[in-house]
């Protein structure tokens, strides 16, 4: 197998396992990561391609661990959520708490922004998903009665401000009207429960992994699977590239890259300690990816708290 990535650049600033990592997709400059020892953390990267990316602030305020996070597409501001019940509005300039969100009656696990950035979304242990506007007043909930699961992970679709995505413990994936209060699609598919979907840049396509270690592929326009990727390992997380038809998913071996349009594997990417012919990872693995905005770096956070970034080679 060819491959497609530098050795990595490996980033020290957290203690515990990193939970997500966010980019700007208007601001390339800056990226920002959370962690279990319930900071966030602001990076800048230096004009300098030789140098490394600098920790320029530390955001603290959540009294558990910050679960994940996200940047408005200018890189202003970031939202956070917290298995401490609450999500936080931050400036990122200042590094201040603008607003606390409270609302949500047990531990939230995921947040997202609109594309507008004029909404915000949240998905909680507590079975819901909540709407917010910016000054932190919740505007809707949106649960399927009869329905007892935690919410994983939730992200508003590209190009629609009133639709949003969510998936559950139960292995369902559920495409939600924010205007009807409906759920408009149902996917089914997973055996076990769903750790991880993504949405492709242009809003067409979501790809969903979990516990049975298959990665399938949704059209989202149809509301149909389209096909499936034997990751041969629990997922635990899945990004799109945002200028190649790549997608990436980071199991507890390694993080391994597809093309979609040949639907081959053409790099798999492991840590240090990993080796291909061992089947275990000394319990290091990757917990969170990112792209960066012009796609040419891939931005990995790990359970023993270090980010890797790892370059395309062409």
């Amino acid at each position: 197998m060819k491959h497609n990535m530098k050795n990595p650049i490996i980033l020290t600033a957290h203690s515990d396992r990193i939970t997500s990592i966010a980019v700007a997709e208007r601001n390339p400059n800056i990226f920002v990561s959370s962690s279990r020892d319930r900071s966030i953390v602001v990076w800048v990267l230096s004009e300098d391609s030789n140098k490394n990316p600098v920790a320029k602030k530390r955001l603290r305020g959540h009294s558990h661990f910050v679960s994940e996070i996200d940047l408005s597409s200018d890189g202003k501001f970031c939202i956070s959520s917290s298995w401490d019940k609450s999500l936080r509005l931050w400036d990122i300039s200042s590094g201040k708490c603008l607003k606390k969100f409270i609302g949500h009656e047990k531990d939230v696990y995921s947040v997202s922004f609109s594309e507008d950035n004029k909404q915000i979304i949240s998905g909680s242990k507590d079975f819901t998903v909540k709407l917010w506007n910016t000054v932190g007043q919740c505007k809707d909930t949106f649960y399927e009665k009869n329905t007892f699961s935690w919410v994983n992970k939730v992200l508003f679709l590209p190009t629609k401000n009133n639709s949003f995505i969510s998936c559950d413990w139960e292995g369902t994936i559920k495409i939600w009207d924010i205007f009807t209060n409906q759920i408009q699609t149902k996917l089914y598919g997973h055996k076990g429960y769903i750790q991880t979907i993504t949405v492709s840049p242009d809003g067409s396509l979501c790809a969903s992994g979990g516990k049975d270690s298959i990665i399938m592929l949704w059209d989202l326009q149809e509301g149909k699977h389209l096909y499936s990727l034997d990751s041969g390992e629990s997922v635990i997380y899945l990004c799109f590239s945002p200028n190649r038809y790549w997608l990436c998913a980071s199991t507890l071996k390694s993080i391994k890259i597809w093309d979609l349009e040949t639907k081959a594997l053409i790099d798999e990417l492991f840590t240090e300690n990993q080796n291909k012919n061992l089947s275990k990872t000394n319990g290091i693995y990757c917990t969170s990816m990112a792209f960066s905005t012009e796609g040419s770096q891939l931005l990995t956070g790990y359970s023993d708290g270090q980010i890797k970034i790892w370059s395309l080679i062409n």
